[in-house]
């Protein structure tokens, strides 16, 4: 599977429909890159491992989480994610996504 799979991308405004919170995609993973005790502790509903995962900067939060495509929904747009991190990965909200910074030279 590649990123190019992956129902959303870097910038993404999302929902997790399990633990009911608002955030931003920073990355994806194609598939599970984690550790088995990871895995094993934290994915009680145990998504699929082949399938995509992505880091996430939730709202209202200074910690970023890693989330299986399985419980995401895209999230509507219209308000910002507030997290410490967003400047550092992002130059600017468009009001429905974020677009990511680009590399200095």
């Amino acid at each position: 599977m590649s990123r190019n799979d992956a129902k959303f991308s870097i910038g993404d405004l999302i929902h997790h429909r399990l633990f009911d919170y608002r955030g931003v995609i920073v990355d994806v993973d194609p598939e599970y890159q984690g550790t088995e005790e990871w895995y094993a502790q934290m994915a009680r509903s145990r998504p699929p491992r082949d399938a995509p995962w992505y880091h996430v900067l939730a709202h209202d939060a200074t910690h970023t989480t890693y989330v299986a495509e399985q419980n995401l929904a895209a999230a509507p747009g219209g308000e910002e994610i507030r997290h410490p991190l967003v400047s550092e990965y992002f130059d600017y909200f468009d009001g429905n996504r974020y677009h990511a910074r680009r590399p200095a030279n």
